[in-house]
């Protein structure tokens, strides 16, 4: 039975999801940076260049590399700047299901990117991996990400109450820790029916291909 991801690169109309490189690292630091990351993410802060390059050299290869899930970077096709991240993680070979997690630079929201990525990993992972099912977790008061889950057709499965510790801006310009919920989100293979054409009537494709 296979129990590593293989080392892939998406493709969708407007991204390539693909391997963190040595190039992404100045871009990876500065979206880490952002106080929307900052809040809702438990990476460390400041994330300084080091973390950047501990995570493109080490942390994401060994992701896949161990088979716990695998880590992509999410790029312009155009342009092909860092507008994002997605990590696959927690993954259970024998049940075929795994967790995503997200990131969105802050240059880059508003375009429907998180959308659009999400949704193209997990057509790969139920059409070529034959996964059956994919969990996501969200801080109750983070809306951009529920509405990332709701665009393509996940259903909210309950609340994980007090299992979050998210952050929040102090007078002073610090930081400090709250604790929050999480809403458990799944998507399941019949989920995606329809998901796809809901997702286009937004004015972007979820056409996907991978190698």
């Amino acid at each position: 039975m296979t129990t590593t991801f293989p080392d892939i690169s998406i493709s969708t109309e407007r991204l390539v999801l693909r391997p963190y490189e040595e190039s992404d690292i100045l871009a990876h630091t500065e979206m880490m940076n952002d106080e929307m990351v900052v809040a809702w993410t438990s990476v460390p802060h400041p994330y300084t260049t080091a973390d950047s390059e501990e995570w493109v050299r080490r942390i994401a290869p060994a992701r896949r590399g161990e088979g716990r899930g695998v880590v992509l970077a999410v790029t312009e096709f155009l342009t092909q700047r860092l507008v994002g991240t997605i990590d696959l993680r927690n993954t259970d070979w024998r049940t075929r299901a795994t967790e995503v997690a997200y990131v969105t630079a802050p240059w880059a929201r508003g375009e429907g990117y998180a959308t659009e990525s999400v949704l193209a990993v997990a057509q790969w992972l139920f059409r070529d991996q034959h996964f059956e099912r994919l969990e996501l977790r969200t801080p109750a008061d983070n809306t951009a990400s529920q509405q990332v889950a709701q665009k393509i057709g996940c259903i909210s499965e309950g609340v994980l109450r007090n299992a979050w510790i998210a952050r929040t801006q102090t007078e002073d310009g610090g930081w400090t820790d709250i604790r929050t919920d999480l809403i458990v989100w799944s998507l399941l293979p019949e989920d995606l029916e329809g998901a796809a054409d809901q997702v286009a009537d937004t004015g972007y494709s979820s056409f996907t291909d991978w190698n």
